[in-house]
């Protein structure tokens, strides 16, 4: 039997442990949630969030055979707007097949944004869908993973909270002979979560308190870029285009690599002063705008 790449999982709660009163760790299992892989630390995966009674919108994610992303995906587009669940990506924190469970980090930012709020209102038993890798399948063509440093061995990582799940996974698995920096930006200092790595690079946790988003994130990186000095060589390259929000490299060559990600806005400016300021190739620096101040995922 030939299994598509991704599918729809439906699971429901069975535990909620609150990290920080920003962070919530959800562990979900479901019928066939052992078939869910994890194909790199950063993976990440669609959920469908329920409306506030529970249900959701039949548009085929289950039927049979199962649709491709490109067939459900414009079902889901064409469903008036009362109709169309909120649909969110999310990092998978940890999967265990052998008792069927995965683990999601949510942000807890208030209930105007449907998963926090759906997360905020959530408990045991509550169900939901996840559409994700099935490692029935061939993965070899799976996307939702960005996280591709080749042989480097001298890495940055940075982010906001909407990274921190996947930043710590990565800095989990690290080789101990990988050396760098990790800056996360958390809403406060009791966001801060315990990281065990490894490897020797340095994870600094950045508390925003009352500053503006990003500010504490860019003096870090920046700082950084300060005590690293500019690269040597051919000239920095002029990225005037900042309507590109994603961009990941895909071989990377040399023992240096970036990787970038939370508002688009922040990391287009990161991914900027390293390339055009400190002269980094540009392909060793993965950034990804996993999200957009004001504008909702799929809008």
């Amino acid at each position: 039997m030939t299994y598509p790449i991704s599918r729809a999982f439906r699971v429901r709660v069975a535990r909620i442990e609150h990290l920080t009163p920003h962070f919530a760790r959800f562990t979900f299992t479901g019928e066939d949630a052992e078939h869910l892989a994890l194909v790199g630390p950063d993976q990440r995966i669609k959920i469908l969030v329920p409306f506030a009674d529970g249900s959701e919108t039949d548009f085929g994610l289950f039927d049979e055979p199962r649709p491709g992303m490109s067939e459900w995906y414009q079902n889901w587009r064409l469903l008036p707007d009362e109709a169309r669940n909120p649909l969110r990506t999310y990092t998978v924190r940890a999967v265990r097949p052998e008792v069927a469970e995965v683990d999601i980090d949510f942000v807890l930012h208030g209930t105007q944004g449907p998963a926090s709020a759906w997360a905020i209102g959530a408990t045991i038993g509550s169900a939901l869908t996840i559409i994700g890798p099935d490692r029935r399948a061939d993965l070899a063509g799976y996307g939702g993973v960005e996280w591709h440093p080749g042989d480097a061995v001298r890495v940055l990582l940075a982010g906001d909270e909407t990274a921190a799940p996947a930043i710590c996974a990565i800095v989990e698995g690290l080789a101990a002979h990988v050396e760098g920096h990790a800056f996360i930006e958390v809403p406060s200092a009791a966001d801060i979560i315990p990281v065990d790595t490894p490897s020797q690079v340095t994870v600094t946790w950045l508390a925003r308190e009352d500053a503006p988003l990003g500010a504490h994130l860019t003096s870090a990186v920046r700082a950084w870029g300060a005590d690293r000095g500019a690269s040597r060589g051919e000239a920095p390259e002029d990225l005037a285009a900042d309507d590109i929000l994603w961009e990941v490299p895909a071989e990377v060559r040399g023992d240096e690599y970036a990787w970038l990600a939370g508002e688009a806005g922040v990391i287009t400016g990161l991914r900027r002063h390293l390339v055009r300021d400190l002269g980094i190739d540009r392909k060793t620096v993965a950034f990804m705008g996993y999200w957009r101040t004001g504008r909702a995922e799929g809008s």
